[in-house]
């Protein structure tokens, strides 16, 4: 090795210590922390990673007898059987109850829908009509709701002498004014004659739901305050078809024992299936 090429080695050996120094002397770059890992959540038997699960059933409770004949423990009790059926509950009492609630109620999509309402075939001025009439809570007055009052949608109705006139919907209502359709609601109606005759019935069956339950004469309230719960958990029970649950109640419960009223349901078609199958 000659002069040159000995000072040559020197000089890269030089460049190469000063180049490790370096290196060692800089801070250690820090390492991220190991992240969980992303592996996707076990799905249950037969599902799929992207399934979302199911919104419960929507029901109503619309009590318009709330601000006259209130019963905290009917609504207490009926609330927990709906929920426990797999319902979620929306409550309407006293003044919610309008004309403009039972105009949007076909539209929001309830499954079903309990009506603790006053109902009958008497007139405001107390002669018979051939028709059904469901009781709002909204004061009555000729100045209100005009057309529907013109297309005889509305009437005047009263319990009696000592309550003042309030708004009450007929089968036109139903078929002609409300928004929107039902989808396979059961109804279940609490107010006296309310399938005396089956013309409401029939609209809201015509309007999309799918079984109509009520009773064919005048009930007292504390009667039927105590006979709904007991339909409401047949309805609820595994395999109770409709027939099988208004059978059941009347058997347990019997007829309104003042005036005679049994429970019944309409259509006839609908009798044979259960409030799981008719509701979804």
């Amino acid at each position: 090795m000659d002069g040159r090429t000995g000072a040559a080695l020197h000089l890269l050996l030089a460049v190469a210590l000063c180049l490790l120094c370096a290196c060692s002397l800089m801070p250690a770059t820090p390492q991220e922390p190991a992240g969980p890992s992303e592996t996707a959540p076990p799905v249950p038997d037969g599902g799929t990673p992207d399934a979302v699960p199911a919104e419960p059933r929507r029901a109503a409770v619309i009590d318009q007898l709330y601000t006259l004949q209130p019963n905290p423990g009917f609504i207490e009790k009926v609330t927990g059987q709906l929920e426990d059926c797999g319902f979620a509950v929306d409550l309407y009492q006293g003044d919610e109850v309008t004309v403009d609630l039972y105009r949007r109620l076909s539209g929001l999509g309830y499954r079903l829908i309990i009506f603790r309402a006053h109902s009958g075939l008497l007139s405001g001025d107390g002669d018979v009509v051939r028709k059904t009439s469901l009781f709002t809570n909204e004061e009555y007055s000729e100045r209100k709701h005009v057309a529907a009052q013109l297309a005889d949608q509305l009437a005047k109705a009263r319990i009696d002498q000592r309550f003042p006139y309030v708004f009450s919907i007929r089968e036109e209502f139903v078929t002609e004014g409300m928004e929107g359709r039902f989808d396979g609601t059961v109804i279940v109606m609490m107010g006296c004659s309310c399938l005396r005759l089956e013309d409401l019935a029939g609209a809201f069956v015509s309007r999309g739901a799918s079984s109509y339950l009520g009773w064919h004469a005048t009930v007292e309230l504390g009667y039927v305050d105590r006979a709904t719960p007991y339909l409401l958990r047949q309805l609820c029970g595994e395999g109770i078809t409709i027939q099988s649950a208004v059978d059941e109640t009347m058997a347990a419960v019997g007829p309104d024992p003042t005036y005679g009223a049994k429970l019944k349901y309409y259509p006839a078609g609908s009798g044979g299936r259960t409030l799981l199958k008719l509701t979804g």
